[in-house]
């Protein structure tokens, strides 16, 4: 399944984190022009991240 940038608002909370500034940029360059916050595409990203995991193989 394709990660889909999508417009989305919800209840928060703050939490920190460090990015790489490559990995900034990066992500700029993806969400210009495409209606949505860097903190959004982290969001987005993450939840696809999680829901696309495959489990762990039991040894």
């Amino acid at each position: 399944m394709a990660f889909i940038i999508r417009s989305d608002k919800k209840e928060t909370e703050n939490k920190t984190i460090r990015f790489p500034i490559s990995l900034i940029e990066k992500i700029e360059s993806v969400i210009q022009n495409n209606d949505v916050t860097f903190s959004g595409f982290v969001l987005q990203a993450c939840e696809y991240a999680l829901e696309n995991m495959e489990e762990p193989s039991s040894k």
